[in-house]
């Protein structure tokens, strides 16, 4: 392999982990993306009553294969990880509108991420891409509730692009989102929270990434003591071609799958807690690896 062919697949390998929770990347610019794939998990789409609630979102990844366009393993020797921390607070109104509760939210994920590829080593800790968003709560009956809603993400990560290791996308992104949930204390419960990603240009490199599909899934039963057990995950597919410069960048769509097992314990007294593992398939220029995942909702 020469030393510009390894120089790009380092950065590759590098750059897996700016998106905002540490999760796997898409095949974008440098193979990344703004949103964590399978961050979430039961309970997406159900909005709690009016009032200002803290969650928080922790995460493990581990990724140290690489997938080319045909979905074979590249040769290269790297290792990454990233340690995440989000911590998001939701405002919930009183107001509604169209029949919705409308809500507000903000999203300040905070990463550590490390990097090894053969002899070079690189890692960054900090702030990374903070979301802001708005949106509307339904509750079509006590078992089934959905939100539609807007999010931003602002390139407010450091950037830079000569390093291997960065906490930014260092571009602007909407992305849609439709989330449904259906719950009850015991029996079938089920989730799925789908968006679409319109991405911004990297003003440093002229580069735009693709549009997106992807949707976080789960499915269990509960048991009528809190608990539920299912499984959970994600999947992902890249709409429309990299631009770089104003041409095409070709045979670089990314596309991927996850699946793990997923536990819920609801305290009935208006606090939750998740838990997952996801390991990717399936993918196609991008990275593969395995996710550990913890989220809890708190009321103020």
């Amino acid at each position: 392999m020469n030393t510009c062919n390894n120089l790009k697949l380092t950065k590759l390998a590098a750059s897996i982990l700016l998106v905002t929770l540490g999760s796997a990347a898409q095949a974008t610019e440098g193979g990344g993306g703004v949103y964590p794939n399978g961050n979430e998990n039961y309970m997406a789409g159900a909005l709690p009553p009016p009032g200002t609630y803290y969650l928080t979102y922790a995460s493990h990844y581990q990724a140290s294969t690489l997938r080319d366009n045909s979905g074979n393993r590249i040769p290269l020797d790297f290792d990454v990880q990233a340690d995440a921390l989000a911590l998001r607070v939701v405002h919930v109104t009183e107001q509604k509108i169209f029949g919705g509760q409308l809500l507000f939210h903000a999203v300040a994920p905070l990463v550590n991420l490390k990097v090894r590829v053969g002899g070079s080593n690189d890692s960054s800790s900090g702030l990374a891409d903070m979301v802001f968003g708005t949106g509307l709560g339904y509750h079509a009956s006590d078992k089934l509730h959905y939100v539609w809603a807007v999010d931003v993400t602002a390139p407010t990560g450091s950037y830079d692009s000569n390093k291997m290791a960065n906490l930014s996308r260092n571009y602007w992104n909407i992305e849609p989102v439709f989330a449904l949930t259906y719950v009850q204390p015991s029996g079938f419960n089920a989730d799925v929270k789908v968006m679409y990603d319109f991405n911004g240009i990297n003003r440093a490199t002229n580069y735009r990434s693709g549009q997106e599909l992807h949707a976080d899934y789960s499915a269990g039963w509960a048991l009528g003591n809190g608990w539920t057990v299912g499984v959970g995950g994600f999947v992902y597919r890249q709409i429309t071609d990299d631009q770089q410069n104003g041409a095409t960048v070709a045979n670089n769509k990314g596309r991927a799958y996850a699946i793990g097992p997923s536990i819920k314990y609801d305290s009935g007294k208006g606090w939750f807690l998740t838990a997952k593992f996801e390991k990717e398939s399936g993918v196609v220029n991008r990275a593969e690896g395995s996710t550990f995942r913890i989220k809890a909702l708190l009321p103020f």
